[in-house]
Formats: structure tokens, sequence, C-alpha cells
């Protein structure tokens, strides 16, 4: 969607913290309106205060991306309060790294939820809408552990390897609809995703995958960026 982005409307998911708040933050910025996706409503709120104090647009829409009658409440909170969706991030993402054997079940079912049921659920839900206006952008972030198998992350992997195979099926599905689907494959996120946070000047930081997202959405609507990978120029330390 090359051009103005004034009036444009985006929701992010996984909006309260790390990626997703960077993304927001950054679109708003841009002009976009943004609708704020989480399940952890104080946040949003304050994530909408800090937007609107610059002038942006948004709106908190507190949500448990796994439930399928909450998805729904968020896009027709979307469309009644914008008129229209034009673009999805799906960013929530949860991450358990431990060996198969020590994986508990729960742990699994949570991962491939948010993960996975997720990325689905908020798609079913707002193609309808994009298919009517005849135009649309799915940004999901995936990661590189969804192409790079690592020990400790075969259930995480299995989850992004399985929304990376989706999001290219999806692609065939709805591109004669004008929607686009474009998958972001980042490396390790300065975001404290892992119980951490590193300081390491070389990490990838959320703002650079905010920048991402960004140009993907500026291409011009007969260009599909369908899948970027993100790595560090330089190996972290």
């Amino acid at each position: 969607m090359s051009g103005d982005r004034k009036g444009m409307v985006a929701a992010v998911t996984g909006a309260s913290r790390g990626i997703g708040r960077a993304v927001a933050l950054h679109l708003a910025r841009e002009g976009w309106s943004v609708a704020l996706a989480s399940r952890d409503a104080a946040a949003l709120s304050d994530l909408a205060e800090e937007i609107t104090a610059f002038g942006g647009t948004a709106l908190p829409v507190p949500t448990d991306v796994t439930s399928e009658d909450s998805v729904a409440a968020m896009t027709d909170a979307v469309t009644a309060r914008f008129g229209r969706f034009d673009a999805l991030i799906n960013n929530a993402g949860v991450g358990v790294f431990r060996t198969v054997a020590e994986t508990a079940t729960g742990e699994y079912d949570r991962m491939m939820n948010v993960n996975m049921k997720a990325v689905f659920l908020c798609c079913r839900s707002v193609i309808p809408v994009m298919s009517a206006q005849r135009r649309g952008d799915i940004v999901t972030i995936a990661s590189l552990a969804g192409k790079n198998s690592f020990a400790g992350g075969a259930v995480y992997s299995a989850s992004k390897w399985g929304i990376i195979g989706f999001s290219r099926s999806l692609m065939l599905e709805v591109r004669d609809r004008n929607i686009r689907v474009i998958t972001l494959c980042p490396g390790s996120v300065n975001t404290g995703f892992a119980d951490k946070e590193r300081n390491d000047p070389t990490i990838i930081q959320p703002s650079d995958v905010a920048e991402t997202v960004s140009f993907a959405l500026s291409m011009p609507d007969r260009i599909n960026v369908s899948e970027i990978d993100i790595r560090p120029s330089i190996r972290p330390r």
C-alpha cells in the first residue's frame, strides 16, 4: 500500500510489548490508525495514550487471540470504529525452550494455540472484510526458528514452520482479491521474549522489525513481498 498512510487502519496483535508495541508505534507515527490487541488491557491503555499524545490514533481492544469469539469481537470493533481494515499484523507469540522430553503438554498446547491457532483465527476473521474491500495486507511475524532447527526448540520451531507454510498457502488463496500475505522471519530480537534482554548492539531490535513491516506495507499494490528473513549483519555475541 504505497502512498499516504493517513486514514489507513492496521490491527497489531501482541501489541502490549516487544515487537508488537514497536510496530504499533511506528505505524501510528506514519499516520496509520492502529488497533491494539492483547490480553493486557492496562498496557494497551498506556500505549494508546502514548500514541494519542503525539497526535496518532489508537484503539485499544483487549483480545485473547486464541479465542474465536474474542477475535471476532476485535474485528467487529475495528470495523465499527474505522469502517475498514487495511492491515493485520499477526505478532502475538510465545516460546518455551525445552527438550521434547522436558516439555509439558500444557506448554505444547500454549505454543501451538498462540503461535499457530491465533494466526488462523485472526486471518479467517479479517479476510471477509478485506475481500469486500478488494484490498488488504496480512503480515505475520514468524521466526528464523521456522527454518533453522535447534536443540531445545522442537515445539517452538514446529509452530513457526507451521505458520510459514500456512502463510504461503494463504497467499495463493487470496492474492486474486488483492490481499497480500507477508511473512517476516526475524532471528533473535532483543525483547525479553526468552526471559532476558541482551545488552548487545549487534542484536536485532524491535524497531528494526517495525521498520521492516513498514517497508513491506509500503510496496506498490502490484508487489507482494511475500517473505523476508531478518538477521543481524554481525553474529551476536
